[in-house]
């Protein structure tokens, strides 16, 4: 097998987007809300996590998700995952870097843990299904990073095996569960040395336009 990685694969919010902390801080900003609010009742309650989790399985929808977080906050439910990242924006830096690759000859994939896709769609816009190789989004396969099964389903559509390919999140546990499964993950905390490693670990200039 060639040593040369011919497989990236990417998260999306916060990867091919804007950072996540940033639009939740602004959104709490603007309803009024203590800093922090979100990350307390969402992500550090054990319910909220619950909620989480099965919204990014797709057995909790959306709407449901809504309800939940607008009592938890004490705000209206109405698009509030809408309201919530209503800041994000694409990421050009990653954007243009995942196009560099595909040019390049690289399988570029996208490995998304899903916040529900109705009433509001993160991913709307950014045209996936034409611009990257492979699209999984948790919900759809009833499974969220970092199960190993959706890690296998992913190699899997990207035909390549897992020493092949190079994983990019913002969450480091989900960097680590990659790693595990034998991908070379990256940490993605600022997009400009996220591209430089990957160019590094590519063995391409993905900072070419």
């Amino acid at each position: 097998m060639s040593n040369r990685r011919t497989g990236l694969i990417l998260d999306f919010g916060g990867v091919l987007t804007t950072p996540l902390l940033p639009a939740v801080l602004a959104f709490e900003q603007r309803e009024g809300l203590p800093q922090g609010a979100c990350l307390t009742a969402l992500y550090k309650d054990e319910e909220g996590v619950r909620i989480t989790s099965d919204l990014e399985r797709g057995t909790v929808s959306q709407t449901e998700w809504n309800e939940f977080a607008g009592k938890m906050l004490g705000v209206p439910a109405d698009n509030l995952m809408g309201r919530i990242f209503g800041d994000l924006r694409p990421e050009p830096l990653m954007i243009n870097a995942a196009a560099a690759a595909r040019r390049a000859g690289i399988k570029v994939g996208i490995l998304s843990n899903s916040v529900g896709l109705a009433p509001w769609d993160l991913y709307d816009g950014y045209e996936l299904e034409r611009l990257y190789d492979v699209v999984v989004i948790s919900e759809q396969h009833l499974l969220r990073k970092p199960d190993a099964e959706l890690f296998e389903i992913t190699l899997k559509l990207m035909d390549l095996p897992a020493e092949e390919c190079v994983f990019v999140d913002d969450t480091e546990a989900y960097v680590q569960a990659a790693e595990q499964f034998g991908l070379a993950g990256v940490h993605n905390q600022d997009p400009r040395q996220t591209v430089a490693t990957l160019s590094e670990l590519l063995g391409v200039d993905l900072t070419a336009s």
